[in-house]
């Protein structure tokens, strides 16, 4: 029996939390122990990463190091790593690596890294973490990206492709298909007729969800409506953005849910606008629950959607040609449905949890 910690962040249950949740639900019990622990960094955050591994089942720890990097976490680490007898340690984003490296030195415990992405906009001090981040990977038993954009921009870091492999994204089809029933909120749209384009995920400028917004003020559509779905320092200016725009009654921002799938079960399109993104869980997700997609041309939405056979694409910032799909799909309910199920028979073949489980079950395998 192989034992595995997996290290996330005390962040609301974002793409990399439940990234780890599907993967922890998916590998073989019989051959690989999966417990879960957090840093807390501060006072003021909780642990729903860990709060959601207890209720399936898993083991869990939060270790309380509160600061931006307090050396206590090291050393609490390191001694759980020893205590529990720990073969590999994974981790997800800057600070995990970093502070898992550290833990693992000195000890026989394996470390593996899952970069899910780095920032597109951020300040100096951000950077200069994500810049060391990559530094250290050489270091690592296995860095392992999710996408093949990740992978192709670390194949030029010196002294990594020997611990490199790529593992594509995968999505919990399961819990999207245990999910049936639309949430209350929409509908209440539904029962107005509404035709409803749904959004989920961080509202943060990357996302373009102002394009969304600008491409629903162009629509000739009087019964359409716009869900968002999710939380970020863009809420404020995108409300008064959808204000500003005479569409505010159009547009509804439901926060962070997690019973985002209910909401999945009540749109009848999905929207990403991103001006960029690695493999999106979101997109991988609405195409599970067998929604027609739109999607930016990004590198990230064309590994999953081909124009017209999976959903539908339009040029990046583009709020007209958006406008213009949107309401193609409303009005071509028929065929858009033919790429939905496509989309879902893709996801399915392709991108699953379980296919995921089973190449990273060989990776933790490669150590013993």
């Amino acid at each position: 029996m192989i034992k595995v910690l997996q290290l996330g962040s005390p962040t609301p249950l974002y793409g990399a939390e439940r990234w780890i949740l599907a993967l922890i639900k998916h590998l073989d019990p019989t051959r690989i122990e999966s417990l879960v622990s957090v840093v807390l960094d501060s006072p003021d955050l909780d642990a729903p990463l860990c709060r959601e591994a207890s209720k399936l089942g898993f083991s869990t720890h939060v270790f309380e190091s509160f600061g931006k990097f307090n050396p206590s976490a090291v050393r609490s680490l390191r001694g759980f790593l020893v205590q529990n007898k720990i073969d590999i340690l994974h981790t997800h984003g800057y600070k995990t690596d970093l502070i898992g490296l550290l833990s693992v030195l000195g000890t026989s415990c394996k470390i593996v890294s899952t970069p899910h992405g780095w920032s597109k906009q951020a300040d100096l001090k951000l950077l200069g973490y994500e810049l060391l981040d990559r530094c250290a990977f050489p270091f690592f038993d296995a860095v392992v990206p999710l996408s093949q954009e990740l992978h192709t921009h670390l194949r030029r870091l010196p002294g990594l492709n020997g611990n490199l492999r790529l593992i594509t994204n995968g999505v919990d089809i399961s819990e999207i298909d245990s999910v049936t029933q639309p949430a209350p909120e929409l509908l209440e749209l539904k029962k107005e007729g509404a035709f409803i384009i749904g959004y989920i995920g961080r509202l943060v400028p990357p996302k373009g969800v102002d394009v969304l917004l600008d491409s629903v003020s162009r629509l000739n559509l009087p019964n359409s409506r716009l869900a968002i779905v999710g939380e970020g320092e863009s809420r404020a200016s995108l409300e008064q953005q959808a204000h500003n725009l005479g569409i505010a009654d159009k547009v509804h921002f439901y926060g962070f849910r997690e019973d985002r799938v209910s909401f999945l079960r009540g749109f009848d399109l999905f929207v990403l606008p991103s001006r960029s993104e690695g493999t999106p869980r979101c997109l991988m997700e609405a195409m599970a629950a067998g929604l027609p997609v739109i999607a930016s041309d990004i590198p990230g939405c064309r590994y999953l959607i081909v124009h017209w056979q999976t959903g539908l694409l339009f040029p990046v910032v583009e709020a007209k040609a958006l406008s213009g799909l949107i309401e193609w799909v409303a009005f071509n309910r028929t065929f858009a449905n033919r790429l939905a199920l496509a989309g879902r028979e893709l996801v399915a073949r392709r991108f699953s949890a379980e296919r995921m489980a089973n190449e990273y079950a060989s990776v933790y395998t490669s150590f013993t």
